[in-house]
């Protein structure tokens, strides 16, 4: 369904919409891999999916009743930030929220035979209101197939090369918060600025009352950037992205300097969450 503007849908269809969650907010840079990005979160067990796309992007016309189309500046700063804080706040609180951006797809411990809402579930058992997640660079090795990077049928990512480091805060290091890196933003960082380089974002997480979403994507609530809690490890999640890939491909000051994102730590993405928690890349917790 598509709406002229955020305006529109928060007045005729949000109340209806916002009322059932999970909800996925998908943010379209470009018009790469769209129906796959949004097929993808509802596959999973999202029960709507927001596109926020650019006026020029045209969305896809073959897709459910449960996608909604708004227009949306992808280029200016806070372009995420402000239709996602817009939505929070009309949200009923506790509704559960995921975001991302085309061509990105979340994947969670189980996810094969598990949908998104009962992991939530049990993530609220565990008196946890936000997940981290950590963004895992996908990329295609051969340029020549695909000049974008971006290939599903031949993803590859990064085995090892992560690593992370404490959290400054006003007295000292955060607790239970850490910057992570790894990936292709730290194999290729002369082309990505400091600021954009760590892996971590809070892109699952539950509504409350005041509650937004910082630049940096953690929140302004200090207690939803945690990793865990205090007495034992949390479920974490994995969104494999293309991004970043995509980014360094075609940005005119990277694309000449890079001949293949392949190295000897490339291992052929199975799009499995057992892959994915046998390198580290995400933590099951005590949910078996």
């Amino acid at each position: 369904m598509q709406f002229r503007d955020l305006d529109h849908f928060l007045i005729d269809a949000a109340p209806k919409v916002l009322a059932r969650g999970p909800i996925a907010v998908v943010l379209a840079e470009d018009g790469v891999e769209l129906v796959s990005t949004l097929e993808h979160v509802l596959n999973v067990g999202f029960r709507s999916a927001i596109l926020l796309h650019a006026p020029t992007v045209r969305p896809p016309t073959v897709l459910h009743d449960n996608v909604y189309y708004i227009p949306n500046n992808p280029h200016r700063d806070d372009a995420l930030t402000e239709p996602l804080n817009r939505l929070i706040a009309a949200a009923p609180v506790g509704t559960w929220f995921h975001y991302c951006y085309n061509s990105e797809y979340l994947h969670f411990p189980f996810s094969e035979t598990r949908t998104v809402g009962e992991m939530l579930a049990f993530h609220v058992e565990e008196r946890r209101d936000a997940m981290l997640t950590f963004v895992v660079d996908l990329y295609a090795t051969d340029f020549a197939a695909s000049p974008n990077a971006v290939s599903l049928e031949e993803a590859y990512l990064d085995r090892t090369g992560y690593f992370a480091l404490a959290r400054d805060g006003e007295n000292g290091p955060k607790e239970r918060q850490l910057d992570f890196f790894g990936g292709l933003r730290w194999r290729f960082e002369e082309h990505v600025p400091k600021s954009r380089r760590r892996i971590d974002r809070i892109s699952l997480f539950r509504t409350r009352p005041g509650l937004k979403l910082r630049q940096d994507f953690t929140f302004e609530n200090e207690e939803y950037n945690t990793y865990s809690c205090p007495w034992h490890h949390n479920l974490t999640a994995a969104v494999c992205s293309f991004r970043t890939a995509k980014a360094l491909k075609l940005n005119p000051g990277s694309t000449y300097d890079i001949d293949s994102f392949a190295w000897y730590n490339s291992v052929k993405f199975e799009w499995s969450s057992h892959q994915l928690m046998e390198l580290g890349l995400m933590e099951p917790g005590q949910w078996f």
